[in-house]
């Protein structure tokens, strides 16, 4: 496939054909949810595949053929294409509660479309970006491990981290995440305690953002105390809660010389036509705001000075 002539849109639309049930659903996980929402709810469900295969069923359906033509159900959609039914009785139903269940069962397929489509756009843009990289002839990092890593803390370097950033551009994601994290007081540890106990709160750092990250997570050393990290088709929520469990385990760290802190400054990239490097300034300031905030609250000194 020729990655650069076939837009990421593009790709997304025609590919959904591929996908089945259990492609983009945990069905063993699914199954539990259907048993307690019929628990609640007291209605019977059945879930099939596009085509009426029977894929979950909870309750009264089993001499049930399911007709995905004439009597579809609810229908589960993935960017415009059905990719799954939902069925439901809710005869058992008081008739006092019909009315709230069908709008709790219109819901949930609602959102069986919403994790079907998130799941899709992961995975097929972690398949687009590969595909790019081998297009570009930019070696995986899997296969070259140590040339694109930044030597002390194996992140990406910075030349390697902006090629990467332009293969997102390129595959024409949103939203994205732009995130600046800017070790605090880096300066007074490499004066106090020498560039041996300053590179290790530069490890340390990073250590806790390749911890705390998911796997489609990029981040990228691009200075001596600052990290980007970029998160592709982001959740809401999702950035920010990464910071705030990044900042926790810094607060969290025991060490008898580090008090490890950070700052963070989150933008988004939420047009295909934006450019990430673009976002950096802007990052970089709300970085600065929140750097700001962290270092004029109470205890961050005496955290900081404790240990000389």
């Amino acid at each position: 496939m020729d990655y650069k002539a076939i837009p990421f849109e593009q790709r997304i639309k025609e590919n959904i054909r591929s996908y089945s049930m259990d492609n983009l659903y945990a069905l063993d996980t699914l199954a539990e949810y259907c048993k307690a929402l019929s628990a609640v709810t007291g209605a019977a469900l059945l879930v099939t595949e596009r085509h009426g295969e029977k894929i979950i069923s909870v309750g009264g359906f089993a001499g049930f053929t399911p007709d995905v033509v004439g009597e579809p159900g609810r229908k589960v959609k993935v960017y415009g294409r059905t990719i799954a039914h939902l069925y439901a009785e809710t005869g058992k139903v008081p008739e006092e509660k019909r009315q709230a269940v069908e709008r709790m069962l219109d819901g949930f397929a609602a959102m069986l479309s919403h994790w079907g489509e998130e799941t899709y756009l992961h995975t097929e843009m972690a398949i687009y970006v590969d595909g790019l990289e081998q297009k570009l002839g930019v070696q995986h990092v899997q296969t070259a491990r140590g040339e694109n890593e930044d030597a002390l803390t194996g992140v990406y370097h910075k030349l390697y981290f902006e090629e990467h950033m332009r293969l997102i551009d390129r595959a024409e994601v949103v939203p994205v995440a732009v995130i600046n994290v800017n070790i605090n007081d880096w300066k007074y540890v490499n004066d106090h305690f020498g560039d041996e106990e300053s590179d290790r709160l530069i490890k340390t750092i990073a250590d806790i953002l390749k911890q705390e990250k998911k796997p489609d997570y990029v981040i990228g050393r691009v200075d001596g105390d600052v990290f980007i990290v970029l998160i592709p088709m982001a959740e809401d929520g999702e950035a920010e809660s990464y910071c705030g469990r990044v900042q926790q385990a810094c607060l969290s760290f025991e060490d008898a010389v580090l008090a490890p802190s950070v700052a963070c400054g989150i933008v988004y990239k939420t047009n295909v036509e934006e450019m990430i490097e673009d976002k950096l300034d802007d990052a970089e300031y709300e970085m600065f705001n929140n750097k700001f905030e962290i270092k004029n609250a109470p205890g961050y000194r005496e955290r900081l000075e404790k240990r000389t």
